[in-house]
């Protein structure tokens, strides 16, 4: 890249543009803290442009520009296969499977970058792509360039994704099919979190959205190491594929994590031209957060529930209440264990929501209002 990674060029600090560099610094000189505060600024005068929508399934916005998403999924649940249908869709401004695309003049461009698998398997993946979008194998399409970077090390992968978008004009979306590859160590905080910075500056500064893969663990439903949880906590989307438990040939799409409304969940097969395509006798359903800790729902859950459980009634006992919680909780579709629901109990009785003295637990609606 031709410069030092422990400083930031002087055209850097002018533009106010994040670097690689800011990754391996320790200490930043005046000017550098006055050129990223003043970049960080954000003032009651400012008009920003509401970022654009690019990519939705259904009415249901999954990627918008100036933010990142994710596909995540165990071995085999054909991750890939999905990705290659939302870049067709995102390459032609077109619907296809059940992703539609729309970029905007000027940012139709889309980069796909392939972290684990050999040169004969990405360009299947080309292929692929180019017959879902109907082009011609005969020449280019300018409109999107892949690239392969299995052999190089996780620093290098950065510098290269970072200088393609340094370099290349008009791109509107990104694939990382590997984000674990940008790291040596998933649990590592520090990588975890210099990955998720690298992300977030990429997509600010460049106006673009990135999409990554990241492998499930093998033994449970968690994404994998603390780069997953990172991911989950700051992806604008997170999109679950697996197989069918009744047929493995079958995968499903589930949103795991939405900014936006989600989406019902749908499934594809691969065809006899080895292509995804939707499978019409999947049975759709509309995908619940239960998985959701109690402690995390919205003020209105638990005014509904509460209302049930105290009307007609000042106070209740101990036991009877974790009782009464559990199942009026469970009939609302949140069913949890115990232990879920005394944390609850625990929280609403630091904000003063629920109080306790001699005569039992009182309910104070009031209280949710204010309560975090």
């Amino acid at each position: 890249m031709g410069r030092n990674k422990n400083n930031i060029s002087e055209q850097s600090l002018k533009n106010g543009s994040p670097e690689i560099g800011m990754l391996g610094k320790n200490d930043f000189s005046e000017d550098e803290l006055e050129a990223y505060l003043n970049q960080g600024e954000i003032k009651a005068s400012d008009k920003p442009q509401v970022p654009p929508q690019i990519l939705w399934v259904g009415d249901c916005t999954i990627a918008t520009f100036g933010n990142f998403s994710a596909s995540t999924g165990k071995a085999k649940s054909k991750k890939t296969f999905n990705i290659s249908a939302m870049v067709a869709a995102a390459v032609t401004n077109s619907t296809i499977l059940n992703y539609r695309a729309s970029l905007p003049e000027g940012k139709r461009k889309v980069l796909y970058f392939d972290t684990e698998q050999s040169r004969y398997h990405c360009h299947n993946v080309v292929t692929r792509i180019y017959r879902l979008a109907n082009l011609s194998m005969k020449r280019e399409d300018k409109r999107i360039k892949f690239f392969g970077l299995r052999e190089f090390t996780p620093t290098l992968r950065i510098a290269l994704i970072d200088y393609a978008l340094r370099t290349i004009d008009g791109i509107g979306l990104v694939i990382i099919d590997g984000l674990r590859d940008l790291m040596y160590d998933i649990n590592n905080a520090k990588e975890s979190t210099d990955v998720m910075t690298m992300l977030m500056a990429w997509t600010s500064k460049y106006d673009l959205h990135i999409h990554c893969v990241l492998h499930l663990n093998k033994n449970d439903n968690n994404t994998r190491g603390h780069i997953g949880t990172e991911l989950e906590n700051k992806a604008e989307t997170v999109l679950v594929i697996s197989k069918n438990k009744q047929d493995a040939s079958i995968s499903e799409v589930k949103p795991m994590h939405m900014r936006d409304k989600e989406f019902s969940s749908f499934a594809f097969h691969i065809d006899s031209n080895s292509l995804p395509v939707l499978d019409p006798g999947y049975h759709v359903t509309v995908v619940k957060p239960k998985d959701k800790p109690l402690t995390s729902l919205a003020n209105e859950v638990h005014l509904t529930v509460l209302n049930q459980i105290f009307d007609g009634v000042k106070s209740v006992k101990y036991l009877e209440l974790i009782d009464l919680m559990a199942k009026t909780y469970a009939k609302e579709g949140y069913q949890r264990g115990i232990n879920g629901v005394k944390e609850l109990l625990k929280v609403l009785k630091e904000n003063h929501v629920i109080t306790h003295d001699d005569n039992g637990y009182t309910f104070h609606p009031e209280k949710l209002a204010n309560a975090k």
